[in-house]
C-alpha cells in the first residue's frame, strides 16, 4: 500500500466524524437537545486523529519527503495545506472552549459553538478534496519508488511512538461512538 492510499483511507474515516459533528451542529442549530460532551469528544478526536496522528504524519513525513524530492515548503500546495491545518487547529480550539461554556450553562456558546463546528467541517473537506484529487497524485509522482518505504516507515514510528500504541484502534472506536450519537439526534 502506498502512503498516500493510507492517509486517503484516514481521510474516509475523518470524513465520517465531519458527518456526525455536521449533523449534530445543524441539530444544535435547531435547539434539539445536543450534549456539550458529544462536541468535547469531536473535538478530542480531531485534536488526537485528524490533527496528531494524520496531519504529523502529513507535515512530519510526506511534505517533508516531497520537499526533499523539490516541491517549496512554504508556498505552493505544501504552504496552503499548512496554512489549512492551522485553521484547522484554530477551529478545534473554538470548538473546544464554545462546548465547555455551553456545558457551564452558557447558552450563548451555542451559536459559536455551532459556527465553529460548521466552519471547521467546510475547511476540512474542502482540504480532504485537494489532497486526495491534487497533492496525493503529485506525490505519488514526485517521490521516487525507492523513497516511499522511508515515507512508510516515518507512518509506522508516527502511529507507534508519537500518537501511541493502540490510538487508531481507539480513536477508530470514539468516531464509531460519535457517529452512532449523532445518528440517535433528531432535528
Amino acid at each position: 500500500m502506498k502512503a498516500t492510499e493510507i492517509l486517503m483511507d484516514e481521510h474516509r474515516l475523518i470524513e465520517r466524524v465531519l458527518d456526525a459533528l455536521e449533523h449534530s451542529a445543524n441539530c444544535l442549530r435547531t435547539d434539539a437537545t445536543v450534549r456539550p460532551g458529544f462536541f468535547l469528544e469531536a473535538a478530542d478526536f480531531l485534536a488526537g486523529f485528524a490533527d496528531g496522528c494524520h496531519h504529523r504524519k502529513e507535515e512530519g513525513v510526506l511534505f517533508e519527503e516531497m520537499v526533499a524530492s523539490g516541491m517549496p515548503a512554504q508556498q505552493g500546495p505544501i504552504g496552503v495545506m499548512l496554512q489549512e491545518h492551522e485553521q484547522g487547529r484554530a477551529f478545534t480550539r473554538a470548538i473546544r472552549e464554545a462546548a465547555r461554556k455551553l456545558e457551564q450553562g452558557d447558552a450563548q456558546a451555542r451559536s459559536a459553538l455551532v459556527a465553529s463546528a460548521k466552519g471547521y467541517v467546510a475547511l476540512l473537506r474542502d482540504h480532504i478534496s485537494r489532497e486526495d484529487e491534487v497533492l496525493f497524485p503529485m506525490a505519488d509522482q514526485l517521490i521516487p519508488p525507492e523513497r516511499q518505504d522511508q515515507v512508510l516507515r516515518g507512518f509506522n514510528r508516527v502511529e507507534q511512538h508519537d500518537a501511541g500504541p493502540g490510538a487508531h484502534q481507539r480513536f477508530l472506536a470514539l468516531a464509531e461512538r460519535l457517529e452512532r450519537e449523532a445518528g440517535a439526534i433528531r432535528a
